[in-house]
């Protein structure tokens, strides 16, 4: 059983500096810098997609050492218009990866992401393998369809409840077509239509993401800012198979061999199962596996944060020192 001294997170820290990128002539893309402007730069990955970034994710990495860039994707958190899904794929969150990089003026950086981040970490590094310097990733998910389903049906198995709540707004008829029955409901430009739905979807899923029920983890998911680009975003990249053709993470994950990796994946994730995890390492064995017996999907989970933790601690600060 993998088990890490528990590392608390950093203390809280503010941007010391922050700002607005234009993508295009829709999206503008919120980003911020904290810790050492001159230390080893990290790039955090929130997930979803559209679940944006928060304060809290600065806490994972050491200020005296990282230079630490988190930002929200295209229609998430702070970045505008909120919810927004044209000019929204994965090529486009690739592009925008690289203009924070150039605009910031960092030639390689740390990748580390989580979930929907772990997906766009991995589609990034093998369009860019050339600006990485290592991968952090956790609770993979390669959005294949066997991996939607699971979401939208399989989850039923482990929690019944709360699926059944999540389909109770839906016609029993078009419950067997549930991402389409909510897709076009959370486009729908009424927010008495909309709102509800996505709130139901964040409740859904944040009932699920943990080992023990966490009700904090259920609140901020079924918060209005998170929500909406949650529930839209991940409706929207499903519904187009994120945008890449068929299994192309793992395809690809071989122009990924020569760079450090660690990969901490949570035994008992319903979101995300661990098979993937799996099918990830097989395909990419030179990367370091960890697996937390005592844990589900959150970053927030105990022994899921230590690894995180440790892992920035030991093994990316012996690489980038």
């Amino acid at each position: 059983m993998n088990t890490y001294s528990h590392h608390p997170l950093y203390p809280e820290i503010q941007p010391h500096q922050q700002g607005f990128l234009s993508l295009d002539m829709t999206h503008t893309m919120y980003w911020e810098e904290s810790g050492n402007p001159n230390g080893v730069p990290v790039v955090f990955l929130h997930g979803g997609p559209g679940a944006g970034s928060s304060p809290a994710h600065r806490r994972f990495f050491d200020p005296s050492y990282y230079r630490i860039v988190i930002y929200d994707q295209r229609g998430s958190g702070h970045s505008t218009p909120l919810g927004e899904t044209k000019n929204n794929t994965t090529p486009h969150l690739i592009n925008d990866l690289e203009l924070l990089r150039s605009h910031l003026k960092i030639d390689h950086w740390l990748i580390f992401g989580g979930s929907w981040g772990s997906t766009l970490a991995l589609a990034y590094g093998e369009t860019h393998p050339e600006h990485c310097l290592g991968f952090i990733l956790r609770g993979i998910f390669l959005c294949r369809k066997t991996e939607i389903d699971w979401f939208l049906y399989g989850l039923r198995t482990i929690f019944p409840e709360a699926w059944r709540q999540f389909v109770a707004p839906l016609p029993e008829n078009e419950r067997s077509d549930i991402l389409a029955a909510y897709y076009q409901r959370l486009l729908h430009p009424d927010p008495a239509i909309h709102m509800p739905m996505a709130r139901n979807w964040g409740i859904y899923e944040g009932s699920c993401s943990t080992l023990l029920p966490n009700p904090s983890v259920v609140s901020y998911f079924a918060s209005d800012m998170v929500a909406l680009g949650l529930a839209r975003m991940e409706a929207h990249y499903f519904t187009h198979s994120i945008f890449l053709p068929d299994n192309a993470l793992l395809n690809n994950v071989h122009k990924l061999h020569n760079i450090p990796a660690t990969i901490v994946q949570g035994r008992y994730d319903a979101v995300c199962p661990i098979v993937s995890a799996d099918d990830l390492h097989q395909a990419w064995p030179q990367a370091e596996y960890i697996v937390i017996d005592d844990a589900g999907h959150s970053a927030w989970e105990p022994g899921i944060q230590s690894a995180l933790i440790h892992t920035m601690n030991t093994k990316f600060k012996q690489i980038t020192s």
